[in-house]
């Protein structure tokens, strides 16, 4: 008796078993659900749209919230409608000069570092009369083998390979223009034995042999710090010769590529120097990094101490999301300040500003004054070193 009642309550407990596993199975809602042991986890919450753009529940818990700013330049490029600071506005591009010029760049498949950089000068620069536009040519290719994190110049480990016809084509088209200064710029070509560096040679020689009134600026790379390459660019015949600093020296790890280093772009600009005394010098850097006052400071002074002629100052804008933030924006009297500081410790000329870059119409005809005078040999350094840019009704 024992035995059967037994016997028909496992079958009970089994057919009951049975039933819960197959409403786990068929998701029978009709049916009660074995609870499991572990808990669900929540989905994480996300917002989306315009609740995405400001700070999160966790900068109010901690107080970063306050310290966020929108980025204005970010701002504008989602809100047409969003207000800029004044001194970062500029006009439209347009005009049959840009339009003309913008056709020969194109016709003789030329790069130019106003297009690829997204220079906002260009309507600038490449507008008003033809006599007096300004376009600096990208020479090698369009893209580089390096990545800083502020410029938005296309980068490859193996660009294509420079084309031959380019110091012909690009001296048959600045004849055309009928320029009396030009810009020549690189990208970095670590992927070249020499940088590059006879093939911007050869550029500049020809340049000279189809209009030798044009005066030439070369806005070179470091070479990978192979000073030997300085020497063939510096011999050229170019008449300034130009190589970026960018930033301050505790920056530069975190701003430019770890291939260029602070020190070794201070040894291209002295070795330049050295190989011909005569030419012009020139670097460029910009603000809005995070840079303190003493770090801007010490490094106007170690651009006197190798005898740095030129220097611009312009403001860091982010090209993309993918670059780095702008830390700060400089007002246009911080600027000043920087121009005065920089011409009180000798430079020959600076151009200051928030739209400046380092190729700027404005401070090549500066130069090119500077340059001029000096070929007629009236007035050497110490002299032009107290010659006002007013004189020559430039702007900076």
């Amino acid at each position: 008796m024992l035995r059967v009642a037994l016997k028909t309550r496992l079958k009970t407990q089994s057919a009951h078993s049975v039933r819960c596993f197959a409403t786990e199975v068929t998701g029978d809602l009709t049916k009660p659900k074995i609870a499991s042991s572990k808990p669900k986890k929540r989905r994480e919450t996300m917002f989306s749209d315009s609740l995405n753009k400001g700070p999160s529940f966790a900068d109010f818990l901690t107080g970063d919230a306050a310290k966020m700013v929108i980025d204005p330049l970010e701002a504008a490029r989602k809100d047409p409608d969003q207000r800029l600071p004044s001194w970062l506005k500029v006009p439209i591009p347009k005009g049959k000069s840009f339009n003309k010029l913008k056709e020969d760049v194109r016709e003789l498949k030329l790069a130019t570092v106003c297009e690829e950089a997204k220079c906002p000068n260009i309507g600038e620069c490449w507008g008003g009369k033809k006599s007096e536009a300004t376009a600096t040519i990208m020479l090698l290719g369009d893209t580089c083998t390096r990545g800083c994190r502020f410029c938005s110049v296309k980068t490859n480990r193996a660009p294509t390979k420079p084309d031959p016809m380019e110091p012909e084509n690009t001296a048959e088209a600045i004849s055309r223009w009928g320029l009396g200064y030009v810009v020549l710029t690189t990208v970095d070509r670590d992927d070249l034995v020499d940088g590059g560096s006879h093939h911007l040679a050869e550029t500049v020689m020809k340049i000279k042999q189809k209009a030798p009134q044009i005066l030439v600026e070369v806005l070179g790379g470091d070479f990978r710090g192979n000073l030997d390459m300085v020497n063939i660019l510096a011999s050229s015949g170019l008449d300034v010769y130009a190589h970026n600093m960018e930033t301050v020296e505790a920056l530069t790890p975190h701003v430019r590529d770890r291939r260029a280093t602070y020190r070794q772009s201070l040894a291209v600009l002295e070795r330049a120097k050295q190989v011909k005394p005569t030419l012009i010098t020139k670097t460029s850097m910009m603000l809005g990094f995070g840079e303190t006052d003493e770090q801007v400071l010490q490094s106007l002074r170690d651009l006197r101490a190798i005898k740095c002629d030129v220097v611009t100052f312009g403001q860091y804008m982010r090209p993309t999301k993918r670059h780095m933030k702008v830390v700060e924006y400089v007002t246009p009297e911080k600027f000043d300040y920087w121009k005065n500081k920089a011409l009180e410790m000798g430079f020959l000329y600076v151009a200051s500003g928030p739209l400046v870059r380092s190729s700027y119409k404005a401070g090549e005809a500066f130069i090119e004054n500077i340059i001029r005078k000096k070929s007629h040999n009236v007035g050497e350094t110490p002299r032009l070193a107290q010659v006002k840019a007013s004189e020559f009704k430039v702007q900076s």
